[in-house]
């Protein structure tokens, strides 16, 4: 088969493949080339025009406590809010794949809130949980004899909240990934356990687990990367507040570009970038001795 002949059987690939490039280049491979050129400049409001600036912006950052905070939230939301998820959604899955009376019912409530926007979530909790008047939580709990609390206002609960809300919402989108790979595993497996006189939770350790691997590593992986880039649900609840307390990477940065401080927000969002691309290769790195553990 000659050269010209293998090209001439590529082309129809190439051009359905072309459109995801070109849109990929523009949206993402542009703006990032752009971002890391403007973060080794000086550019602001004040100082619009372009000054080199080498690496100072990225030596601020370092020197910000404010942004240091950032990194600790990100990845404490990161690491609970992806590990919750899977607790919760492993069980409910497993459940929900037995022959349970209303399944699909119970199926469809638990996924429901991951069809809404995060943003109407955030403004929904921040009400529901509201230390005012109209907050219904803290009516229950003042009608129950309880005091208030102020769960979005004390920098103690008010991160761990916004975590809890995410977990209520991204639980049922988990618990899916994990009914589909539930349904791949044969049942002959666990006929054949129960013929070795296996009990329910051998089963669950040595056949169940390790059919959802693949389902384990979407969830956790995707949930994590999704997690470092957390920015809406805070902006709905706590706008970053109360002192700081629930900033995160990605509200700071947002709130650079408020403020006019282009390159300094681009630096951030280049510390980003290396964050989630660490972060990625030790999960992935840790899911493939995992997995090599199971062949």
């Amino acid at each position: 088969m000659s050269k010209k002949y293998k090209i001439y059987n590529a082309m129809p690939y190439v051009v359905m493949v072309l459109p995801a490039l070109i849109i990929f280049a523009l949206f993402f491979i542009v703006p990032l080339i752009y971002t890391a050129k403007y973060s080794f400049y000086n550019w602001t409001n004040f100082s619009p025009e372009l000054t080199f600036s080498g690496l100072t912006n990225y030596k601020k950052i370092f020197e910000d406590k404010i942004l240091l905070v950032g990194i600790k939230n990100t990845l404490t939301y990161a690491i609970t809010n992806v590990l919750l998820q899977s607790l919760i959604a492993l069980p409910i899955s497993v459940i929900l794949n037995s022959k349970l009376k209303g399944r699909n019912q119970y199926r469809a409530i638990f996924f429901a809130p991951a069809v809404l926007s995060t943003l109407v979530v955030g403004y929904l909790w921040k009400y529901l949980l509201s230390s005012s008047d109209y907050g219904f939580i803290n009516q229950v709990l003042v009608g129950a004899g309880f005091d208030k609390v102020n769960f979005f206002g004390d920098g103690k609960t008010a991160l761990w909240m916004i975590i809890l809300v995410e977990v209520w919402q991204w639980f049922g989108w988990a618990m899916v990934i994990y009914i589909g790979s539930l349904q791949s595993i044969s049942e002959e497996l666990y006929e054949a356990a129960s013929v070795d006189g296996a009990g329910t939770m051998q089963k669950f350790w040595h056949i169940t687990i390790p059919g959802l691997a693949p389902a384990i590593k979407i969830n956790l992986v995707t949930g994590m990367i999704s997690g470092l880039k957390v920015f809406d649900i805070v902006l709905s609840t706590t706008s970053g507040g109360p002192a700081h307390q629930t900033e995160t990477i990605l509200t700071l940065m947002f709130s650079k570009f408020s403020d006019g401080n282009y390159g300094y927000a681009s630096a951030f969002g280049m510390v980003f970038l290396a964050v989630s691309m660490i972060v990625a290769i030790i999960l992935l790195g840790a899911f493939k001795k995992w997995e090599d553990r199971l062949e």
